[in-house]
């Protein structure tokens, strides 16, 4: 079992920063794929970032691209998404999440609680 909790949420003004962790425990993250996803009320939750293990590759939902980075220190056994340029359309409930071996988009096996972003114009 992986237990995932997120911080660094809060609010911010159009084209401010924030930085998102992603605190791990149970088990070490070296062996695990981790991504971020966000979620609005009413609304299906959304894919945000992904690094898979060893941090071979990256990826970005297109709404990020350039403007979020999502990195990973398995030493810490934290996940980080930092975000920047951040506008309205960016405020969101956002999670952390872990599978084991590869994964990019969907299929993860464990979840945080979720931390509040909100951006205000």
């Amino acid at each position: 079992q992986v237990q995932l909790v997120e911080s660094g949420g809060g609010s911010v003004q159009t084209g401010g920063s924030l930085r998102l962790s992603c605190a791990a425990s149970g088990r070490s993250i070296d062996g695990y794929s981790m991504a971020w996803f966000r979620q609005i009320p009413g609304k299906a939750r959304e894919f945000v970032s992904a690094i898979t293990l060893n941090s071979d590759k990256t990826y970005y939902s297109d709404s990020v691209k350039g403007r979020f980075a999502i990195s990973r220190d398995d030493a810490k056994n934290t996940v980080f998404l930092q975000m920047n340029s951040l506008k309205p359309e960016d405020t969101a409930v956002y999670f952390c999440a872990a599978a084991l071996g590869y994964r990019v988009y969907e299929s993860y096996d464990y979840w945080g609680q979720g931390t509040q972003v909100t951006v205000s114009s």
